[in-house]
């Protein structure tokens, strides 16, 4: 068989999830930032034709990135937020626009925590940090312990606007990352200590979750496979979390790594050739039968097609990848495959690649993407602008305040 054909048979192989739903191939639009909501919590008809498009590209499912289980607590002011002021009829139609031929969308389910966007947050986590870079509160053992219904009942309000399933955000360095890290979690309470308790709010979530959108529904978490941290979450409490997560319902663990801390590197940073968590994952399939997905590092058809034949995934999540090429998905999956080109960035300033993939991915949303030529200084500087103005659209959305400047 020619490699190329075993290539695309290989990613086109439909994958059924212990929920009973069927991803059509082996290709998922991974969780990114998209930054296209607008700036009150809602869906915008630019973030819309995003998905569409993804959708159309061939994508089995596309993940949106950073969608909040509460206001005061985002990763951006770009983020849509699952609550009361939701507009559901904009959710809709954009749950409608990548639910075509097939495809799945699943909002990723998040709360920033400690690393919430500070002039719209409360800086809070699960222990008090005065550290270089961060300082956040503790979260009260009342608010954590309303954190399992919060993420619940944003589960809900997904599914009754059209949702098939819902990501819960545990990795990355956000709040459930935070929690199973003992770098941030400190705590003495049934939260805190051996892995067993910094995982048992994760536990705690998805087992609620379930029990509110029922066993159809699909169910994915997002899990660092450490946190790239001195004092941060290691590989093997990783696969702890992994083997607890294997005792509930979970349909797939989309493995990540690293985190938004303050002056950390990225994955991206510390590996410049090939997928990033696959030795991890390796290790992962020796405590959990549950459908694993690796997002981070892949640039060709060769490398997905792969890991998935070799057995360490059974799917593949693209991010970037898909933003150079919305339509990757359908391209790898014929014999004329080309694989996407990456840019070359010379001393990028921290957080300006990013940005600068951040308005491609708005460039592909306007159809503007065939022309985008921003430099890495022009991406950042509309980025920053963007951002400003969403800010203050929240603040008035949500009658938020920035804090004092003595205030963390």
């Amino acid at each position: 068989m020619d490699d190329r054909t075993g290539d695309a048979e290989v990613l086109a192989t439909p994958l059924l999830l212990p929920c009973g739903v069927v991803l059509k191939n082996r290709l998922v639009k991974a969780a990114m930032s998209d930054s296209l909501g607008d700036g009150a919590g809602r869906p915008t008809e630019q973030q819309i034709e995003l998905y569409r498009r993804w959708t159309s590209g061939g994508a089995a499912v596309s993940i949106i990135g950073e969608v909040q289980v509460d206001h005061r607590a985002p990763e951006k002011p770009g983020n849509l937020v699952l609550g009361p002021r939701a507009d559901d009829e904009l959710l809709r139609r954009l749950a409608d626009a990548g639910s075509t031929d097939g495809a799945h969308i699943w909002p990723q389910l998040g709360h920033a925590g400690a690393l919430a966007h500070r002039p719209i947050s409360r800086l809070a986590g699960p222990s008090a940090l005065d550290i270089d870079g961060l300082q956040c509160d503790e979260l009260a053992l009342s608010e954590v312990e309303a954190l399992p219904t919060a993420y619940a009942r944003a589960a809900a309000h997904a599914r009754a606007v059209g949702f098939g399933g819902v990501e819960i955000h545990a990795g990355h360095g956000f709040l459930l990352s935070q929690f199973l890290s003992p770098l941030f979690n400190h705590r003495s309470d049934r939260y805190g200590g051996s892995i067993d308790g910094r995982s048992r709010l994760l536990l705690d979530i998805v087992c609620e979750v379930r029990a509110t959108i029922g066993p159809d529904a699909a169910i994915a978490v997002k899990i660092n496979s450490s946190d790239q941290l001195d004092g941060g979450l290691s590989e093997d409490d990783a696969l702890a979390a992994i083997g607890l997560l294997d005792r509930e319902a979970v349909d797939l663990i989309d493995i990540s790594g690293g985190t938004y801390f303050p002056g950390a590197p990225s994955s991206s940073d510390r590996r410049t050739s090939g997928p990033y968590f696959l030795d991890f994952a390796r290790r992962a399939r020796a405590v959990t039968d549950t459908p694993l997905m690796v997002t981070g590092g892949f640039k060709t058809r060769a490398e997905a097609a792969d890991a998935v034949r070799s057995g360490a995934v059974d799917i593949v999540g693209l991010a970037r990848t898909m933003v150079l090429e919305p339509e990757l998905p359908s391209t790898w999956l014929r014999l004329d495959a080309v694989d996407p080109r990456f840019p070359g960035f010379e001393s990028p300033p921290p957080g300006g690649i990013t940005a600068w993939f951040t308005m491609r991915l708005t460039a592909i949303a306007d159809g503007t993407d065939g022309a985008f030529d921003l430099t890495l200084d022009q991406a950042i500087e509309a980025y920053e602008t963007r951002d400003a103005e969403r800010i203050e659209v929240w603040k008035r959305a949500f009658e938020t305040r920035s804090p004092p400047p003595d205030v963390a």
